[in-house]
């Protein structure tokens, strides 16, 4: 009699591909270990067979999965219960009552953290980066100290720290705190500052971090406009921390070359950045630029102006402040300030604004003789490559309409990437009404949508996950498959985890949700165990 060897294997089911297919095949998996294994080698290799087989076309074997038997009874079972890879959301500011960014004490930090990973994996969630929003400098390095990356037989993987904010434009702000937004006059020392040097330290192996390791930042969301922000970029990119466009008044120029200096991804599309202009398509039209371009378009001259373009007559003044005023996303508008949406300069430049807009040119406009700003010579086509980042969205049907998810998505999707942004009280059983959130300000729920009270600054969302990939799949008419996808593999592709995470390849993490057909979580399961099952 052999012993066992921990192997399982799910059949009878669609597996989703990283292209967003899916395709009817087995996983085969080691339980003890908690990798995916290669079938073929495993079998003809190794000669090992499994211990334990898992038909998920309602036959579920005794031995096996029995908690969908015995819970929910065969007669139950959608048909064809599919397993894939588990969901990746890289913004969550909470859950469950707890906030990651509102700190009592050590013990309690830890257990609400702990409390969040244990349960969000009812949503088919098996990993995820906790979210600090902008708040009190010193708070930064003490809460970072807290978490390294973990899980617990029943808990999704907490794989390091997005930190959204305090490099936010004070306009684009939103929920944000004004009083603890900043500037980066030092560049990257400036980050270092807030954030802990030792937690924007490089580290080629951060997922496997342990053993007393921090996990580290992994995600920051800032505006690439501020003061010192855009000499960072490049510096933290090669550290391998995902720099991320967001609550940002950019133009098109300034984010384009906040990509070329290494940005890779865009917060929360559509929401704390201008609204799309067919003149100037700012952060949004990301989406839309050609490889083959300097950017999507350059409003700036390849020359410098002349100095009667520097200044603007009062009512012109007027105007421009007044379109400011008017897109703002902040909820307390007291005296705030924002750069023009326009990437021209109406009146006299700061010497920052200046720097910056020299930085800009001389990415975006390398002047030769009298050739065309767009550099449509042969010759240097193949020098101009234009990598479009990633993008989060937040498919509750509150943040955007559903035209415009399809929008996205046609314009890039390969890019595209489920997020939650989900606040304290996401809670499938929480009733709508007035619940408190931090420093004496209270939330509004009310179905999906969620704002501060007194106000209608919306204050991230109350979604799931789950919810999203379905919401995902009927705004924009995808399948399943490619819904899936969103929340999978190209979470993991733009963290640089693909493969370990978000995928079904051979030697990556056995985290698995089984889904039915219409998308409904069934169980979850994470590096091999079973984390969660859905009960009667």
């Amino acid at each position: 009699m052999t012993s066992p060897n921990g192997l399982v294997c799910f059949t009878n089911c669609l597996l989703p591909q990283e292209d967003g297919s899916l395709v009817e095949k087995d996983v085969w998996f080691d339980e003890r270990r908690g990798v995916i294994l290669d079938a073929q080698r495993t079998f003809y290799v190794r000669g090992e067979r499994p211990d334990r087989i898992v038909d998920l076309n309602g036959n579920i074997l005794r031995q096996a999965l029995t908690f969908i038997a015995s819970r929910l009874g065969t007669e139950s079972i959608f048909l064809e219960p599919n397993p894939i890879p588990g969901f990746i959301d890289i913004q969550l500011n909470g859950a469950y009552g707890f906030d990651f960014s509102v700190y009592e004490d050590d013990k309690s930090y830890r257990e609400g953290m702990k409390l969040v990973a244990e349960r969000i994996v009812e949503t088919g969630v098996t990993s995820l980066l906790p979210t600090l929003i902008t708040q009190d400098k010193a708070l930064y390095p003490k809460l970072m100290s807290l978490l390294q990356p973990f899980s617990t037989p029943t808990s999704a993987t907490l794989l390091g720290w997005h930190a959204e904010g305090p490099f936010l434009n004070h306009a684009k702000r939103g929920a944000h705190a004004p009083p603890f937004l900043l500037t980066a006059p030092e560049g990257t020392k400036s980050f270092e500052d807030v954030y802990g040097e030792q937690n924007l330290a490089e580290n080629e192996d951060w997922l496997m971090a342990g053993g007393g390791q921090n996990a580290g930042v992994r995600v920051i969301t800032a505006a690439p406009e501020l003061d010192g922000v855009m000499n960072a970029i490049g510096e933290l990119s090669k550290r391998g921390i995902i720099f991320s466009i967001g609550h940002s008044a950019a133009s098109s120029e300034i984010a384009t070359s906040a990509v070329r200096y290494g940005a890779s991804l865009i917060t929360h599309l559509f929401n704390a950045m201008p609204q799309l202009h067919h003149r100037d398509p700012s952060i949004i039209g990301l989406l839309g630029a050609s490889p083959h371009l300097s950017s999507p378009l350059s409003p700036l001259p390849p020359y410098p102006p002349r100095k009667s373009s520097t200044a603007a007559t009062p009512d012109v003044l007027t105007t421009i402040q007044t379109n400011v005023g008017n897109a703002s996303e902040a909820f307390d508008n007291s005296n705030a300030t924002t750069p023009p949406l326009s990437p021209f300069n109406f009146a006299s430049p700061t010497s920052t604004t200046q720097t910056l807009n020299d930085a800009v040119t001389q990415l975006t406009h390398k002047r030769q003789g009298s050739r065309s700003e767009l550099h449509l010579d042969k010759g240097e086509i193949a020098d101009m490559a234009f990598t479009r980042p990633y993008y989060g969205l937040i498919v509750d049907g509150i943040h955007c309409h559903p035209n415009s998810v399809r929008l996205a998505y046609t314009a890039h999707p390969e890019g595209c990437i489920l997020v939650t942004d989900a606040q304290k009280i996401l809670d499938p059983n929480l009733r709508d009404g007035v619940h408190e959130w931090r420093d004496g300000q209270r939330f509004v729920k009310e179905g999906y949508k969620l704002y501060l009270e007194g106000t209608n600054t919306l204050a991230g969302s109350v979604v799931t996950l789950d919810t999203s990939v379905r919401n995902f799949s009927r705004f924009t008419g995808c399948s399943l498959g490619e819904a899936i996808k969103c929340a999978t593999y190209n979470p993991a592709k733009c963290l640089g985890i693909e493969d370990r995470k978000g995928t079904l390849r051979a030697g990556a993490d056995a985290d698995f949700v089984v889904l039915d057909r219409r998308g409904t979580v069934l169980s979850t399961w994470v590096k091999g165990k079973e984390a969660w099952a859905k009960s009667v």
